[in-house]
């Protein structure tokens, strides 16, 4: 490796860690005899897919040049910061070097926009057909759909890339304009709906010839930044549920706010960005996507924000007392699945077992419930109901100091320790 494709790893690797909006891709492309990669179940750098193994993925931004002066964003064309630009045979040579020395298992491709949306799009995409054509790449491609870009460069992308994404980065039209006063929605809507048609489209043509070529077999996903704009969770988990129910969305992942720009008067003034804050929401988005929890269950009009000091589903129970305690041997799987300390597994074991015989809390525990949190929500057998005993904020305050002290430290070091990154990077010789 030159010292210039060096120097521009170096910097576009660093700008490429505020992209959160990645994951292990689902992909179903396979590796044929003459290919090189495997798109079985890889994706994100240390994340983990479906069957416990730990992937790797070249993250790397084209170019942190950009014509926009978004005032979040650490790449604003206004910021006096190193700059780079990568070729599309530069990347793909990185990304190949890499993979041959075990390094990644595939590539997630973003950009600065550079010109014009299109004119970044068209070099994107040239990077991933290179990789399928010229290389015989099968591996995990994430590619950034850039909002503006045209439909034909949207769909040539869907169709080399395993995931697209489009990131819609503030939640409400008004405060986009207020910080990014260059973008407007539509440019990011409408991409959207056309990749969920795509790959309606494409699944259909699968059915009937099974040689169809695919779209974006991995879905698509976008980004929320939390905390540079003062909309509420509520508005947040909203809008998060109507993109899974409209678009179709593979992932809506949360960012909270980082102030790399504390100088623009328009962003708020805050030392570190709202850690806690962001993982409510990706609780929220789980019980939204595995709990069968509807987003106006997770919060209402009269609490618009989530409880810094409780879970969401633990917040749920506690404002919504008259539902508990759940009979566990005569309840439905619904509520089962709302009762605080039952998993997703562990309700599906309870409706199993209490086809053969009455269950009792010893059964519980052996079926994994964390009694210790459930005991006040559930009745079964010899276990009496707590809802006389406990009001809700005395209830929360026991349950908040019978919590171990070592999961509390931890709520706060994800985006912690991602403040503080540095990217160590390999090397080719």
């Amino acid at each position: 490796m030159n010292e210039s494709v060096h120097e521009k790893l170096k910097i576009l690797s660093d700008a490429a860690k505020y992209d959160v909006s990645c994951a292990s891709s689902g992909s179903s492309r396979g590796n044929t005899s003459k290919g090189i990669g495997n798109g079985l179940g890889c994706g994100i750098c240390h994340s983990f897919t479906e069957d416990g193994r730990c992937v790797s993925l070249f993250k790397i931004l084209m170019t942190n040049n950009c014509i926009y002066d978004c005032a979040y964003c650490i790449n604003r064309r206004t910021n006096d910061r190193p700059r780079a630009t990568f070729t599309a045979q530069e990347i793909v040579d990185l990304t190949i070097g890499f993979y041959r020395r075990n390094y990644i298992e595939g590539l997630f491709l973003s950009s600065g926009v550079i010109k014009s949306a299109d004119y970044t799009m068209e070099r994107m995409v040239l990077v991933a057909k290179k990789l399928r054509n010229e290389e015989n790449f099968n591996g995990y491609i994430h590619l950034k759909a850039i909002p503006g870009a045209s439909s034909e460069l949207i769909h040539e992308a869907g169709i080399w890339a395993d995931r697209l994404s489009v990131n819609m980065e503030i939640p409400t039209e008004p405060n986009l304009k207020k910080l990014a006063p260059e973008k407007n929605y539509p440019d990011i809507i409408n991409p959207m709906g056309q990749i969920r048609d795509s790959i309606l489209v494409a699944k259909e043509e699968r059915k009937k010839y099974r040689k169809a070529p695919r779209f974006a077999p991995a879905g698509q996903s976008t980004q929320l930044i939390v905390g540079a704009t003062p909309e509420t969770d509520r508005q947040i988990i909203l809008l998060s549920s109507g993109l899974y129910k409209k678009q179709n969305l593979k992932r809506v992942y949360f960012s909270g706010y980082l102030p790399v720009n504390s100088y623009d008067e328009r962003l708020p003034a805050i030392n570190r960005p709202p850690l806690v804050r962001e993982n409510r929401l990706y609780q929220s988005d789980w019980l939204m996507r595995f709990y069968h929890f509807k987003a106006e269950e997770i919060l209402s009009d009269d609490q618009p924000f989530l409880d810094l000091d409780v879970d969401p589903k633990l917040g749920f129970a506690l404002r919504n007392m008259h539902l508990f305690p759940v009979d566990i041997n005569r309840a439905d799987y619904e509520m089962i699945l709302r009762v605080p300390g039952i998993g997703v597994q562990s309700a599906q074991k309870i409706v199993l077992a209490r086809k053969h015989r009455r269950l009792n809390s010893l059964h519980l525990k052996k079926l994994g419930i964390v009694m210790k949190r459930a005991k006040y929500f559930i009745t079964c057998n010899e276990l009496p109901a707590h809802k006389a005993d406990w009001e809700p904020q005395r209830l929360k305050h026991k349950l908040l100091c019978e919590m171990n002290s070592k999961y509390k430290k931890s709520l706060d070091t994800q985006l912690k320790l991602f403040a503080d990154f540095k990217p160590v990077l390999p090397t080719l010789h």
